[in-house]
C-alpha cells in the first residue's frame, strides 16, 4: 500500500530516515549472505537459494565448489550426480539442469565471464531478475534492487510498493527508493524482515522504524500482506529466480 497524500519530497525524506536507521543498525556496507569466491559461484549459489535458506545453500556450496572447481567441471558434470550433490536445497532436478546449462552458456557465449547487463544475465538458464540484479549489485557495483519475499513484504508494509508481484515491486521501488540506496535496500530489508517484520508475527512494537511505517499497528494492513504472501506462495512454481 502506498501512503495516501504523501508527496514525493515527503516520501524521499521518509526513506532517507529509514535508511539512516537501517545503516546505523546493519552497517553501510551491504553484506553478502551467500558465500562465494567469484561471480559464477555467487550466480550458482543464488540459483540454489530459490525456496531454500542461505544457511543450507552455504553448507551445500562449501562442498560443491570444492568438487566442481570451475565452469568446465559444472558443464561436464553428470546430471544425476549433480542432482544428488544439491538435493538438500530442494527442486534439485531443475536447479541441476539450470546450473549445468548455465555453465555451458557462460563458456560458449560469454567466454567464461559472467555478463554485466540484466538482459544478458536473464538470458542464462535459471537466471531471473532477482538473481541478475543481485549479481549486478554485488559483483559489478551497479545500482539494482533485488526483490525476494522479505523485500516484497516489508516494502509493501512500509508503503513504498503496492504489489505482490516481485517484478512489479522492483519497478515500484525504482521509483520510490533513491537510486543510491538500491544495493543496500535488499540486504537491509532482508535483515529487518528476518528480525522484526516477519510475515506471521511482526514485532511492530519493538521495530526501530515503526514510527516511519504506515502499517505499524494496523492489523488489517498486516493481514493483507500475509494473505498476499500466502497467495504468492500458492501460485509460485519452479520458475526462474
Amino acid at each position: 500500500m502506498f501512503v495516501k497524500n504523501e508527496s514525493k519530497a515527503d516520501r524521499t525524506h521518509r526513506v532517507d530516515r529509514i535508511m539512516e536507521r537501517l545503516d546505523s543498525r546493519y552497517g553501510s556496507e551491504p553484506p553478502i549472505f551467500l558465500k562465494s569466491s567469484n561471480a559464477w559461484q555467487l550466480l550458482f549459489a543464488t540459483i540454489l537459494s530459490a525456496q531454500c535458506t542461505d544457511e543450507r545453500v552455504n553448507k551445500v556450496t562449501e562442498k560443491l565448489f570444492k568438487k566442481y572447481v570451475d565452469l568446465g567441471a559444472f558443464a561436464e558434470a553428470d546430471i544425476t550426480e549433480l542432482e544428488e550433490d544439491i538435493k538438500s536445497t530442494g527442486f534439485y532436478h531443475n536447479k541441476a539442469k539450470n546450473i549445468k546449462a548455465c555453465a555451458g552458456d557462460l563458456l560458449q557465449r560469454f567466454s567464461g565471464v559472467v555478463p554485466d547487463t540484466i538482459e544478458e544475465l536473464t538470458s542464462l538458464p535459471g537466471v531471473g531478475r532477482k538473481t541478475g540484479n543481485l549479481i549486478l549489485g554485488h559483483i559489478y557495483n551497479k545500482n539494482a534492487i533485488v526483490v525476494d519475499t522479505h523485500v516484497k513484504r516489508v516494502s509493501n508494509r512500509l508503503g513504498l510498493a503496492d504489489s505482490q508481484d516481485p517484478e512489479e515491486t522492483e519497478y515500484q521501488l525504482n521509483e520510490t527508493v533513491p537510486e543510491q540506496y538500491w544495493i543496500r535496500w535488499n540486504t537491509h530489508i532482508i535483515s529487518l524482515g528476518r528480525s522484526y517484520c516477519k510475515s506471521a508475527r511482526p514485532d511492530c512494537e519493538g521495530c526501530f522504524v515503526n514510527d516511519l511505517c504506515p502499517a505499524c499497528g494496523k492489523e488489517e494492513i498486516l493481514e493483507a500482506t500475509r494473505a498476499g504472501a500466502a497467495g504468492g506462495k500458492r501460485r509460485k512454481t519452479k520458475s526462474n529466480m
